[in-house]
């Protein structure tokens, strides 16, 4: 079902409007990883299904949670959902290293996803400790 919307945007349409997590670096280098995911699962062989779903939900978690971060008030709920979105790509470099194992990830894609996911998790760790501060 869709909902018509025959209303016009209710701010002025000269002004650029951007969420806060837009704004961030962190935030596109996880949504890189999103769609480096997606590449790297569908070159899974069959049987490895619940591989990558974890690999999926782990990585879309990143994203989801840095944009829920960014988008709080207190330093201390912005710094609980960016801790969280470090554990996710924690465990996404985690998954790649199983993957690599089981060689069903080629050395390129297990290289830029784990490079992807140490910056990810880099800026994270500066922006926890830049609010502890």
């Amino acid at each position: 079902m869709s909902i018509p919307c025959n209303a016009g945007p209710s701010w002025p349409t000269n002004l650029v409007v951007q969420f806060d997590h837009d704004r961030l670096d962190v935030y596109l280098a996880a949504v890189d990883m999103v769609a480096l995911t997606q590449a790297i699962i569908g070159a899974f062989p069959p049987g490895h299904g619940d591989l990558a779903d974890q690999l999926k939900r782990a990585s879309t978690s990143i994203a989801l949670n840095i944009a829920e971060g960014a988008g709080e008030y207190s330093r201390a709920d912005k710094a609980r959902f960016y801790r969280i979105a470090k554990r996710s790509a924690t465990e996404c470099a985690a998954i790649l290293d199983v993957a690599r194992k089981l060689e069903i990830i080629s050395r390129e894609r297990f290289d830029t996803g784990r490079g992807l996911l140490l910056r990810v998790v880099s800026m994270l760790i500066k922006m926890v400790q830049a609010l502890a501060a």
